[in-house]
């Protein structure tokens, strides 16, 4: 395969052969397998494949071939006290009845190394990897030292979409006329650290999700089958719960992402209010992060997209070459702390950016220096 061809790997099923790509989410009711990258700030991937196989093992030779930032070299859009300030306002708009609860993100950023940087290639094809970062052998990385239940990647360098996830979130699962979504809210590194503000907050998005899901659901058909459950990732628990409705007739995949998007565990409640104050707020764009990323087979009918969580990409568009970024953020409400959530936030990133930077993380979760 020749370096940086366009590719996808989901669910233990690798995809080739770039056949269409297209902004329009109405194609992925058409036919063939399709790979999405919905970015937070509205611009829609949709690539589809016509060679998809499966692919059940990463492939050591891909991670090995991952060369990722110094673990100091990361930057942060938002600085500890940008982001306690931005809580405190969030508050101030809380009190005032503009909003209940918003997600506050930052977005981080790290110069990836070029050729010359890369003396321990064993051989001639690791240097000449190293020519050109490669989203797909950071994704062999995560896949050993992250695992997550919706981890996947995109890489589609012509159009600017080079995309690895390590999503724990569902965003929308579809079968059919049936959909799903699975809102994550509340985030500890044990059960025990999980509050009552976690467990308002779950409700408060879930209350969200059905009312998105309703606008494009059958009448009586959203359900909660699971509320405020708690699963365990590499170093953190979360609070999960199912959201589960019928596609209303006439209503396709266009149709569900225009009402669900973007996903009210990443915006806020009311979601047009917590629109407004993040776009506020946060100082540099979320790209695919919070966005959807995923796959949709249009032949059998079936799709699932993850919320972009957890997630990196490579910019190449960056004065002074290209950088590798990635997102965190929390959900604030009325009970916040803003030190507490601050703190969230590098409880999120810390395992990851370790990852990527190729930082030993012990089995317990915890980085060693």
């Amino acid at each position: 395969m020749p370096r940086l061809a366009p590719l996808a790997r989901f669910g233990g099923l690798v995809a080739s052969d770039l056949r269409d790509v297209t902004g329009d989410p109405a194609a992925l009711d058409s036919s063939g397998w399709w790979a999405v990258v919905a970015g937070y700030e509205g611009r829609t991937v949709c690539a589809r494949f016509g060679d998809v196989r499966p692919d059940p093992h990463p492939s050591a030779r891909r991670a090995r071939r991952w060369r990722g930032p110094g673990a100091a070299s990361w930057t942060t859009s938002l600085d500890r006290a940008g982001y306690v300030a931005g809580v405190r306002r969030i508050r101030e708009h809380i009190a005032a009845g503009d909003v209940y609860q918003v997600n506050l993100c930052r977005v981080l950023t790290a110069p990836l190394p070029g050729p010359g940087d890369r003396p321990d290639a064993r051989d001639a094809a690791d240097a000449a990897d190293a020519a050109d970062a490669d989203i797909d052998a950071l994704s062999a990385v995560l896949a050993r030292g992250n695992p997550a239940p919706y981890a996947g990647v995109v890489r589609l360098p012509a159009h600017g979409v080079e995309v690895a996830t390590a999503s724990p979130e569902l965003y929308l699962r579809r079968h059919g006329r049936a959909v799903e979504s699975g809102p994550i809210k509340g985030t500890g590194r044990t059960a025990a650290d999980l509050t009552a503000k976690d467990r308002a907050e779950n409700v408060m998005i879930v209350d969200l999700v059905r009312n998105d899901l309703g606008r494009v659901c059958t009448t009586g058909s959203v359900t909660v089958p699971a509320l405020c459950a708690v699963e365990e990732h590499p170093g953190l628990v979360h609070l999960v719960s199912t959201v589960r409705g019928e596609l209303a007739p006439g209503a396709g995949w266009a149709e569900l992402i225009g009402a669900t998007f973007p996903a009210g565990s990443i915006t806020g409640a009311p979601k047009s209010s917590a629109l407004r104050l993040i776009d506020e707020l946060e100082t540099t764009p979320r790209g695919p992060y919070c966005g959807g990323v995923g796959w949709v087979d249009a032949d059998r009918g079936t799709g699932e997209l993850a919320v972009g969580i957890r997630t990196f990409w490579i910019d190449r568009t960056a004065a002074g070459g290209p950088v590798l970024r990635f997102g965190t953020g929390a959900g604030i409400t009325w009970g916040s702390d803003p030190e507490r959530e601050w703190r969230e936030t590098e409880l999120k990133a810390s395992r990851l950016l370790a990852v990527a930077s190729e930082v030993e993380v012990t089995s317990e979760g915890t980085v060693r220096p």
